[in-house]
């Protein structure tokens, strides 16, 4: 297993283009003896099918293969071996800890049904979990229930979370387009300045936060790019705001934009300019069906023992496009912990090879405790 994952490590896609990443874990699954195997699903997603030694429901595991487009600075000597890409997130550990599960399940079928293998690209902003629910994923393979697993730096070694309901955020992003009148910095009262907006308009809008929502609900609003001007000494035409909201009420997240669109609005008038909010919806909030977070976290006490479980983990404001998956079947995402590590998404991250037969373990051990022969 590390060795497929190191491989996987030095060979990042981006996107729904994971043609190669695909490859590899076909070819893998054909070596183990699997033969019903589904490609170019949402592009380069795989779905493979394993049938247990007496027929019975069908259990989808997840894992996504995708890349981030980031320049690794990990040092090690199976570091990515492609400029401007790395495995920031551990996907190539996920991917790593199914084909385990794969290998296992393949040569033991001890199970009543079938499992499902979903190998997703694109998890990374394009949505390929979406996709490759819309494409038909669940009605054609028959999946009954859906579990997934993400590694959790900072978290103990071996540790698995999860918890009912909630556990990740809705993700949304926003543009905000000023439109101003530019002209010399040395003589602003011809013009409208756009940046004065912008900065207004910055802090009033972390007033939503603090003065529109109930301290009690969990909601972020953070704005990540101000963009204007081009010389000291010129006043720019335009300025324009991006940012993300993250959130888990979708009564809140109306007001966020409903509040939002008054700010944009008024805050330009005062100023005597024009401004308009472009807000897009992302990645739905991923929530937990309460009965199936239980029993991942029962099957999880077995693998790692009851001291390192936790089933009722806070739930956090990071996004995750397995939301989708659920949101069309019952099951689980949970995380596993794999040490102080570099976070996700920093360019010095690298997964943990001592958790990959955890999760692995824990993706065959639920099938078998799901589909008892």
């Amino acid at each position: 297993m590390t060795g497929w994952r190191r491989y996987l490590h030095q060979h990042p896609e981006l996107g729904l283009e994971c043609q190669e990443t695909a490859r590899f874990v076909v070819e893998k699954l054909r070596e183990f003896g699997v033969s019903d195997i589904h490609e170019g699903i949402a592009t380069s997603g795989v779905v493979a099918l394993i049938e247990g030694n007496k027929p019975g429901p069908t259990i989808g595991l997840r894992a996504d293969m995708d890349a981030l487009p980031m320049d690794e600075t990990s040092g090690v000597s199976y570091a990515s071996t492609i400029p401007g890409r790395m495995h920031a997130c551990g996907h190539d550990g996920h991917t790593t800890m199914l084909l385990g599960a794969a290998r296992y399940l393949a040569e033991t079928r001890n199970f009543a049904g079938r499992v499902a293998l979903i190998f997703q690209p694109a998890e990374e902003g394009e949505g390929g979990g979406r996709i490759m629910v819309e494409e038909g994923m669940m009605e054609r393979f028959e999946i009954s229930k859906v579990f997934g697993i993400h590694n959790a730096p900072g978290e103990p070694l071996g540790h698995i979370q999860t918890a009912p309901g909630p556990v990740m955020a809705a993700v949304d992003t926003f543009w905000i387009d000023i439109q101003g009148v530019g002209g010399h910095g040395a003589m602003p009262y011809q013009t409208r300045d756009p940046i004065m907006a912008a900065v207004a308009m910055v802090q009033a809008l972390q007033t939503i936060v603090s003065r529109n929502v109930n301290a009690l609900e969990r909601l972020v609003l953070t704005v990540t790019q101000i963009h204007a001007g081009t010389g000291t000494n010129i006043i720019p035409d335009t300025a324009q705001i991006v940012g993300t909201v993250r959130s888990f009420n979708p009564e809140v997240q109306s007001m966020v934009i409903e509040r939002m669109e008054a700010i944009v609005q008024h805050q330009a008038a005062s100023f005597g300019m024009t401004a308009v909010l472009n807000y897009e919806k992302g990645y739905p909030a991923t929530v937990n069906d309460a009965a199936e977070a239980a029993f991942a976290a029962e099957v999880a006490r077995e693998v790692v023992g009851a001291e390192r479980v936790n089933d009722a983990c806070d739930p956090i404001m990071a996004a995750e496009d397995f939301a989708y998956m659920l949101n069309a079947r019952p099951g689980a995402y949970l995380f596993l912990g794999q040490g102080d590590t570099a976070s996700c998404h920093h360019p010095a991250y690298d997964f943990q090879d001592e958790i990959a037969p955890v999760g692995a373990s824990f993706f065959a051990r639920l099938v078998e405790k799901a589909l008892p022969l």
